[in-house]
């Protein structure tokens, strides 16, 4: 397979890094004309491993050749090898369908849920098998917490909504303490003195971007190691947004951080590494400078720079 310097939409011509001009599969084609769909699919097929550093050393996950199918007709995503460190936010970026959502949804078998999925691959959390028969499910989940692209709280007040996990879980011997809980973490959540009058008021009167620090309150409430956020700030004004961003940015003192997003901007103000996903093969993995100022895939550079997605 040979490669060479165009993009895929355009004639522009872009000199390869030196650490990538002979690297499979970073798409550099000696031509002007546009790469059809077909091409792109084959030679993403023939990558060893997504280019950068998509390995650690001693990962929060460790995942390898994780695959996705629906109904055995589909194949979501494709053999991705990737690690997540400790305490770092990630994000995972790509156009929309590129199985980045997919790929979230696995480390906490949120795709369980959905009927006809199947994941192989090996997933393994501080080198746990997420998916051996001994793992309980809804212990996973206590401990890989989730956030949704639209604040789903539930039809509770306040602080009902945040007790709920302590309460499922067993984590309170009694009201102070679970007084205790709630408290913090409607504060960890920045939303304790907004809130600290009205507690007994339904979650569902809150803002939009409330209800969505509430909906992570109440993740963070059974002290998850992990926490997935799957476009969280994609229905939110840019006050809330960021007033959500500030709170990732110290959340991951204590935790760590996947997010998906379609904001290439709140990718590069947020995260230490990122992700780039396309038709769901994982193509690139760096830190996030890199990715936004010198990415090594060309199409990395053809994503962030507004040429397709």
């Amino acid at each position: 397979m040979s490669f060479a310097t165009t993009s895929l939409d355009t004639g522009m011509t872009k000199q390869p890094h030196s650490s990538t001009e002979t690297a499979p599969g970073n798409m550099r084609r000696a031509t002007t004309a546009p790469l059809d769909i077909e091409t792109v699919v084959e030679e993403l097929k023939e990558l060893p491993q997504p280019v950068g550093m998509p390995l650690l050393d001693d990962p929060k996950y460790h995942t390898r050749d994780v695959s996705v199918f629906y109904n055995e007709t589909k194949q979501a995503i494709f053999n991705v090898d990737l690690d997540i460190g400790r305490n770092e936010v990630i994000a995972m970026i790509g156009p929309s369908g590129c199985g980045k959502s997919t790929y979230l949804r696995c480390l906490n078998r949120m795709n369980d849920t959905i009927s006809g999925c199947r994941v192989t691959g090996e997933l393994l959390l501080d080198g746990e098998d997420v998916y051996a028969r001994s793992q309980d499910p809804v212990l996973l989940r206590a401990r890989v917490g989730m956030v949704f692209q639209k604040p789903n709280p539930f039809p509770k007040s306040i602080y009902d909504n945040v007790a709920y996990g302590p309460r499922l879980h067993g984590l309170a011997n009694n009201r102070a303490e679970l007084d205790e809980i709630v408290e913090d973490s409607l504060t960890k959540a920045g939303l304790f003195k907004e809130v600290k009058d009205r507690l007994n008021l339904p979650g569902t009167g809150l803002s939009g971007g409330q209800q969505q620090r509430l909906c992570i309150a109440r993740a963070i409430a059974v002290s998850p190691e992990v926490i997935l956020m799957d476009e969280p700030t994609s229905a939110l004004d840019p006050i809330a947004t960021g007033i959500i961003e500030e709170l990732i940015d110290t959340l991951r003192q204590s935790f760590t951080i996947c997010i998906v997003t379609h904001s290439m901007q709140q990718a590069a103000r947020i995260s230490q590494r990122t992700a780039y996903f396309h038709m769901g093969y994982l193509v690139e993995v760096n830190d996030t400078n890199t990715v936004f100022t010198n990415p090594e895939h060309l199409l990395t550079e053809n994503y962030i720079t507004g040429r397709f997605g």
